[in-house]
């Protein structure tokens, strides 16, 4: 029984073996091809997972990395910066303007340069689609701003003040003279229109235009150019307290003081102009001097210059142009300041008129060709510097 039954093992054992074998090939070619295409399901799968992933990041980066320009643009476009905008104002313009791809594209350019926090106000010349970085360096250049620039000296008249800006703009002449006739639309408050002494006041902009250098926008006209001026003089005189000063202290018209700032300008030097101021009031003002008559000569030359005769050396004068009777700035024969300034003071002047020290001097003189001035109380004082001014080959 053993036998057979290891017989029938034996015997039923290869065909189960090959029943078992040939199943487990049948198994094999069916589970194959169901791995076949589950594999190249999952490949489908993968595939698109990692496209849709791709994708993905690339939109995450575009969230991160702001949009921006690679080169360095082309044509000619011009961008003005506000004072006080911040980079996103500024590349929010640049990219309405079409130099920059994106605002923030800029702003990251920024962020990375240093030099950007010298940015300066103004109008620049640039290109459009141009990459941030490229934009913002090209900014950084002083080339591609586009300024008028233009120093206007301590002492000039107004008629030298037009010419220089007529020549920084090649706006005419005339047109700052046209736009100078209302001194007020242009920023000259109503405290500059009263005196004490109860004289005349010349109408115009003299004494108004502060010397200093100027970067002027190319879109602004005369008009705009002068309120520029002015505002620039306002803030010079808030600064130094002047109209507190002169109304408070001194007790005299802002104005006046204006006129006397503006005489010592063209007098002396910086050092020497509180002297020459406290000259000037103590003649005007002290009743001590003969007719409280300025007697300077500066005024007489003034009026020469606005009517193009020229200024003369004192000693050139004549009488009848010391004491010409239809010269209104004459302080040889009229007493008290005169009608109005003679030059536009810068800040020494504007303060010493503020501010002069108490004297008694009633004369100055330059004495050497430095210009240095020298001061006397007399007469007999004052003749003694006239030596002393000859003898230094002063005129």
């Amino acid at each position: 029984m053993d036998e057979l039954d290891l017989a029938w093992d034996e015997d039923e054992r290869p065909r189960r073996r090959r029943h078992a074998a040939g199943s487990a090939r049948s198994r094999k070619k069916g589970r194959g091809g169901r791995t076949f295409l589950a594999f190249f399901l999952c490949l489908v799968v993968v595939g698109g997972l990692a496209l849709g992933a791709y994708a993905g990041i690339d939109r995450i980066k575009g969230l991160f990395n702001a949009p921006d320009y690679n080169g360095g643009g082309t044509g000619q476009v011009t961008v003005e910066v506000l004072s006080g905008q911040l980079a996103a104002d500024i590349g929010n313009t640049l990219q309405q303007k079409d130099v920059v791809k994106s605002a923030k594209a800029f702003v990251e350019a920024a962020k990375n340069d240093q030099r950007s926090l010298k940015l300066q106000p103004g109008f620049y010349s640039l290109r459009k689609q141009m990459k941030a970085s490229m934009a913002l360096s090209l900014m950084l250049d002083p080339k591609s701003r586009l300024v008028n620039k233009v120093t206007l000296a301590e002492g000039l008249t107004y008629q030298d003040t037009f010419k220089k800006l007529s020549e920084a703009t090649k706006i005419p002449y005339e047109d700052f003279e046209k736009a100078a006739q209302d001194p007020k639309a242009l920023g000259v408050g109503e405290v500059w229109y009263t005196r004490t002494d109860g004289k005349q006041r010349a109408p115009g902009i003299e004494g108004f235009l502060f010397p200093a250098t100027y970067d002027l926008p190319p879109n602004l006209d005369a008009t705009g150019i002068l309120k520029l001026i002015v505002a620039r003089f306002n803030q010079e005189i808030d600064k130094i307290g002047f109209i507190d000063a002169v109304t408070n202290t001194l007790h005299i018209s802002p104005f006046e003081a204006l006129v006397g700032a503006s005489i010592a300008q063209v007098e002396g030097l910086d050092k020497d102009q509180p002297g020459i101021v406290r000259v000037l009031y103590n003649r005007v003002y002290s009743k001590k001097f003969p007719c409280n008559c300025l007697q300077v000569d500066s005024t007489v030359n003034y009026y020469l210059r606005i009517t193009g005769k020229g200024a003369k050396p004192s000693t050139e004068l004549l009488q009848s142009e010391l004491h010409n009777k239809n010269d209104p700035y004459n302080t040889h024969d009229v007493a008290g300041m005169p009608i109005g300034p003679i030059s536009n003071p810068g800040t020494s002047a504007l303060t010493a008129a503020a501010g002069p020290p108490k004297s008694d001097y009633m004369y100055f003189m330059a004495i050497n060709q430095a210009g240095d001035t020298a001061f006397a109380k007399t007469w007999p004082e004052f003749e003694e510097l006239q030596k002393q001014a000859k003898a230094n080959g002063v005129k």
